[in-house]
């Protein structure tokens, strides 16, 4: 029989899925544009791709920083500080008058986003219920699969219609109503910082940022994750080139659907043993698709690559976090979740812009080597995951 306790969509639940949701809504609805207002202002594919990038850049920044300031400043208050400044940085965009203004203000709005982003989830893993805990958590992450399929189509949609100036509006807007969720959520019983008695675990040097059991695992899906960035990053570009601007549009759509419809088929697979079947589906798949739309681009391969992006980074994403932090002790579980996010991080940061480098005649090569980059997770993930 289920108790308050067991109550998993609580007011706190829905606080929390909300301040998770506009977050990253805020990321995937300027992600998909930025790179197209970059290249409008004159800059060139690869700098767009810095442009793009250098806001994952300035999350990894934060997220190395963020675990010692949940514990020594105090996780609601941490994530108050830098929700603020990933709220006023939505702010300066509206000020920006060339491609050097719009990189500082996507580092800072970055480094405003990491560490909140490792707050939000931290207080949601204090105040969901913990005797169906992965039932709850399954529910929270669904507010960034659904950031995920609406922030690059509500993104689209307002550039094309009104502009930039309509993505900035959206985005200042997503990220108060995520600043007003957090605060509003009760965790003063769980919260460090009014305790007294501190943690007595000592952690000393790369110990403080990595912790180096998830280090094989982060690093393959960090591999995948450059893959997906290329699709985030370009997809709009690359559409305008092959005439397939109406097929992309409801490529983030498509690529939601088909992770939330997969993801309990999913997790039932990892939770009987198959944490390698679904790993390396996942990465044969992802290269498979990007290397369908370079090669012959349709709206039949832009369909595909969608799907095989959700059973691809989508569902990695997932299943690997589930993997670095199941048999970890409860002292580094944090740490584990912060080493793989900044494995995601570094190559979504620096992805774009090594991309981009491949953009100099037509944004197909962009998306061979991301296939290819894919593969070479595959190899990795067998060596991570043997027996």
């Amino acid at each position: 029989m289920s108790t308050a306790e067991d109550k998993i969509f609580t007011k706190d639940f829905f606080l929390v899925f909300g301040a998770l949701l506009f977050t990253a809504l805020v990321m995937y609805v300027l992600m998909s544009t930025v790179t197209e207002y970059a290249t409008s202002m004159g800059s060139s594919a690869m700098i767009a791709g810095l442009v793009s990038g250098i806001y994952i850049f300035g999350g990894l920044c934060s997220r190395v920083y963020s675990g010692n300031a949940l514990e020594r400043i105090g996780w609601k208050r941490t994530a108050l500080i830098f929700m603020s400044i990933h709220f006023i940085s939505c702010l300066f965009y509206f000020l920006v008058s060339d491609v050097t203004l719009l990189i500082i203000v996507r580092f800072i709005h970055g480094v405003g986003f990491g560490a909140s982003a490792n707050a939000i989830v931290t207080i949601a893993s204090a105040v969901l219920p913990k005797k169906r805990f992965g039932e709850a958590f399954g529910y929270f992450m669904l507010g960034t699969t659904l950031a995920v399929g609406l922030g690059p189509f509500i993104g689209g949609f307002l550039y094309d219609t009104v502009g930039s100036y309509g993505c900035f509006l959206a985005a200042s807007i997503f990220s108060a109503i995520a600043l007003i969720s957090i605060y509003f959520v009760d965790v003063s019983a769980q919260d460090p910082v009014n305790h007294e008695t501190k943690s007595e675990n000592s952690f000393s040097g790369i110990e403080k940022i990595i912790e180096l059991s998830a280090v094989p695992v982060s690093f393959f899906t960090g591999l995948t994750a450059l893959g997906y960035i290329s699709i985030l990053s370009f997809n709009r570009l690359y559409a305008s080139e092959v005439n397939l601007t109406a097929a992309f549009s409801w490529f983030f759509i498509i690529y939601s659907v088909v992770l939330i419809l997969s993801r309990p088929i999913a997790g039932k697979i990892q939770d009987n043993g198959g944490d390698l079947i679904v790993c390396v589906v996942g990465i044969i798949a992802q290269a498979v698709g990007l290397f369908l739309i370079a090669f012959c681009p349709s709206t039949l391969t832009v369909v595909i690559c969608a799907i095989c992006a959700a059973l691809g980074f989508g569902t990695l994403n997932s299943a690997c976090t589930t993997i670095v932090t199941r048999n970890i002790s409860e002292q580094r579980r944090s740490y584990a979740v912060s080493t793989f996010f900044i494995f995601c991080d570094a190559t979504m940061g620096f992805g774009p812009a090594l991309l981009g480098v491949f953009a100099s005649n037509g944004y197909a090569p962009v998306y061979y080597i991301s296939s290819l980059i894919t593969l070479l997770a595959l190899p990795i993930c067998l060596y991570a995951l043997r027996k």
